[in-house]
């Protein structure tokens, strides 16, 4: 997945933002109460949200490099 098809409202998350999201998803996923019908999306959210925190590692990374 490229970074062009993460959506803009999850590009725009800071790290925190991204991880906190993902934990709020997970634990709505582990819920008793869980309806599945909204599970395909929220698990879109969790690959876009997993590929825009990768996305940052990799920015930090070369950044750190270059030091």
């Amino acid at each position: 997945m490229k970074i062009e098809n993460i959506p803009a409202e999850i590009k725009c998350k800071s790290l925190k933002e991204a991880k906190d999201e993902i934990n709020e998803i997970l634990t709505k996923l582990e819920s008793k109460d869980f309806d599945l019908s909204k599970a395909e999306n929220m698990y879109k959210k969790l690959i876009y949200l997993n590929k825009h925190i990768e996305n940052l590692f990799k920015i930090r990374s070369k950044e750190i490099s270059k030091s």
